[in-house]
């Protein structure tokens, strides 16, 4: 593995649709926003020749190529950012880190725990040879639940008791909308809970700084089948997914996700309860934490909107004065931030979540899967 000193650090992307537009877009400002590590958008890669090269002119990139296999082996990439569906991640992550890169993997890591195992095995071959594997769990990286993060760990909320997590959109609430790769168990592991779920129940243990232990869910897939390519076909996955979750701390979490809420757009609720104090947030107002400080006087007590765009909070140092609030696409620019950081000091373990962190998530996910199996029977992690 090499890390250039006499030239900026090149990205290889794979995969150019919706994720890929968004870490476009981080790539190409991160720089501008931080004093990170100079990088250059070197390479896009898609299986469609034409459509990817529209998407490098579009996007910015460089070069556009269409075997991500020579991409990985070139002396000139260094970092492999990958923005695939699912059932792609495990082999390009795996061959990319043996190959010396860095590596940037989109949420859930695998589309299941065999998967993820391999995955997380190879991280930590890599990371013993300086390599940084990274797990795109973009929401970490919202200043304001990043500032969430921090009064939890800092005591502010003392025990938290109870959390309540919940990822509600509604575009798939027509029963005509077509058949897409996410509707299908063989590309996309599982529906909303693979999809939703997994940054809920990410942002559970991280707010908490708990792990769960033991799980009771349910899964429900609303609309059986779906306008095919062919005709009419099975969805084979879920469309909403409920969970009770027990935490190593002692906290119990609820979390309800899906992807057929009418109204619901991109609405990830986070309440946490503790002995003294709770937190909301709300990611359709992305930028408001509400805070309610329970060891004030009672009569002084109530949730306090906090606007997090203040230079001391989480991130901001590299945007904009204070009140002008920042969007859903610059926890982008922060993750990117964040890897070339952890790349620069040569900390593999610096940037999180890491594989590791998406293993243990994606037992988590599975013991769902094998709750409701049962009849929403306790799965034991």
């Amino acid at each position: 593995m090499t890390n250039p000193t006499d030239r900026p650090l090149g990205v290889a992307m794979i995969g150019y649709a919706f994720m890929g537009r968004a870490h476009s877009q981080a790539w190409r400002s991160v720089a501008a926003a931080f004093d990170v590590p100079a990088v250059e958008r070197r390479v896009i890669v898609g299986r469609d020749e034409q459509a990817v090269a529209q998407a490098a002119e579009r996007l910015g990139w460089q070069e556009h190529a269409t075997d991500w296999r020579e991409v990985i082996a070139r002396e000139d990439v260094d970092i492999v950012d990958i923005c695939t569906p699912g059932f792609l991640h495990e082999e390009i992550a795996i061959a990319a880190l043996a190959a010396g890169k860095h590596v940037l993997c989109e949420k859930p890591l695998a589309n299941d725990t065999a998967g993820a195992e391999r995955m997380a095995a190879a991280a930590r071959v890599a990371g013993q040879r300086g390599q940084v594997a990274a797990l795109g769990f973009t929401y970490r990286r919202v200043p304001a639940l990043a500032l969430a993060q921090q009064m939890c760990a800092q005591g502010k909320l003392g025990t938290i008791r109870q959390v309540r997590a919940s990822y509600l959109q509604d575009w798939l609430v027509d029963e005509d909308a077509p058949m897409t790769w996410r509707l299908r168990q063989e590309t996309a592991g599982s529906g909303a809970l693979g999809d939703i779920a997994s940054h809920a129940i990410d942002q559970v243990q991280h707010l908490t700084g708990q792990q769960v232990t033991t799980v009771r869910g349910r899964l429900a897939t609303m609309v059986p089948e779906r306008p095919g390519e062919s005709g009419p076909e099975a969805v084979t996955v879920d469309d909403a997914a409920w969970a009770t979750l027990e935490l190593s701390g002692g906290a119990l979490a609820s979390v309800e996700v899906s992807r057929m809420a009418t109204g619901a757009k991109n609405q990830l609720r986070l309440e946490l309860y503790g002995t003294d104090g709770a937190l909301r947030f709300d990611l359709e107002n992305p930028n408001e934490l509400w805070y309610l400080d329970a060891t004030a006087p009672i009569a002084q007590q109530g949730f306090t909107r906090v606007l997090v765009t203040e230079p001391e909070h989480p991130y901001l140092e590299g945007w904009w004065p204070q009140g002008h609030v920042l969007g859903w696409e610059n926890a982008f620019t922060n993750q990117a931030r964040d890897l070339l950081l952890a790349i620069r000091d040569g900390d593999p373990t610096g940037f999180t979540p890491t594989f590791e962190d998406g293993l243990a998530l994606q037992r988590v996910l599975d013991a769902v899967i094998a709750s409701d199996a049962a009849d929403g029977a306790t799965v034991s992690l």
